[in-house]
């Protein structure tokens, strides 16, 4: 199961946020697969998702998942300077969907809610599943963020 978990993340070796949530075998495998359904095999685009779970590891100070996403970021098409400036404040240079995408994850981390008119700007962008996936992704990644911070795991290197 850690296995085809890690052949999921396109990691080399056991990742350690794996081998440690992997202590709990039945949760693991159930994490396993509702994470594997947004990512990689969500309705959003792999850019789009790995835009907000930067942004989102970003805001949580989540530096284990940074680093294993700027390398799923490039993957995905984003340039080191777009990888950058999503875990950063900036808004500036972005595409209108790039930047609701974006702000939309900053009020999330914010509030844990959007504001009306975020959410109409997000839905100008995205079909209603695709919002749907959008809030589950980045409250997953909020979630798995205190988890790791929490427990202290280390980046993989």
């Amino acid at each position: 199961m850690i296995a085809a978990g890690a052949r999921v993340a396109k990691v080399a070796g056991l990742p350690h946020l794996f081998t440690t949530m992997a202590r709990h075998r039945s949760l693991f495998r159930a994490w396993l697969f509702f994470a594997g359904r947004m990512m990689p095999r969500g309705k959003l685009r792999r850019r789009d998702t790995e835009l907000v779970i930067l942004r989102t590891a970003w805001r949580n100070g989540c530096d284990y998942e940074l680093d294993h996403h700027r390398r799923l970021g490039k993957q995905a098409g984003l340039t080191t300077d777009e990888i950058e400036r999503a875990a950063s404040d900036s808004l500036d240079g972005w595409s209108q969907r790039d930047r609701a995408l974006l702000a939309s994850a900053d009020e999330l981390h914010a509030a844990r809610d959007l504001d009306d008119a975020t959410w109409a700007e997000l839905r100008r962008h995205l079909s209603e599943n695709e919002a749907i996936e959008f809030l589950l992704l980045a409250g997953h990644y909020g979630m798995l963020a205190t988890f790791i911070n929490t427990l202290r795991i280390e980046t993989d290197h």
